[in-house]
């Protein structure tokens, strides 16, 4: 597979589909989350499936399925950690406005990396519900600034001399 994710998934997701044990795709979630420490790419994947582990559908199912075919074809990929000029963190964060119309809520997405290296990620939906893009976009940047602040502390308390902002 190609991708992490089935790109009509929401489509396929508003289809009533019969349930699948929930033991079993609470495990396979698990491992999924386990793994997501070592591969960032699938982060955004896991955590949507993550939200349905109380009742799974056997379309759940399938894209948990999807998410371990997608692991087995890309075994080699992964993160590449170089020495760069200087030590500079960088901050990239994108959502997903009302990105499931159930609860109308955003999904978020952020990574940081120092150098060239990606040392921080998270994907997350957001606690409250944007009446706009702009707002969406505000909550996202607020939400990825406060960790940036926090990392900037903590790389202050290891090397000792405050990073550029």
């Amino acid at each position: 597979m190609s991708t992490p994710m089935i790109t009509n998934w929401k489509k396929l997701h508003a289809s009533d589909s019969e349930l699948v044990d929930p033991t079993l795709y609470m495990q396979l979630i698990g491992s999924l989350m386990y793994l997501v420490n070592t591969r960032p790419d699938i982060c955004f994947a896991v955590n949507t499936m993550s939200q349905f582990m109380c009742e799974p559908r056997k379309v759940d199912w399938v894209v948990a399925k999807h998410i371990l075919r997608y692991l087995q074809g890309t075994v080699d990929y992964g993160l590449d950690y170089r020495q760069g000029d200087g030590v500079r963190l960088a901050s990239y964060t994108d959502f997903d406005r009302v990105g499931y119309a159930s609860d109308r809520k955003s999904t978020l997405g952020c990574c940081f990396g120092l150098g060239l290296t990606v040392v921080s990620w998270f994907s997350r939906k957001q606690q409250s519900v944007a009446l706009s893009s702009t707002e969406a976009e505000y909550m996202a940047a607020s939400l990825a600034s406060c960790k940036a602040i926090w990392l900037r502390k903590m790389l202050f308390g290891l090397f000792g001399k405050p990073l550029r902002p």
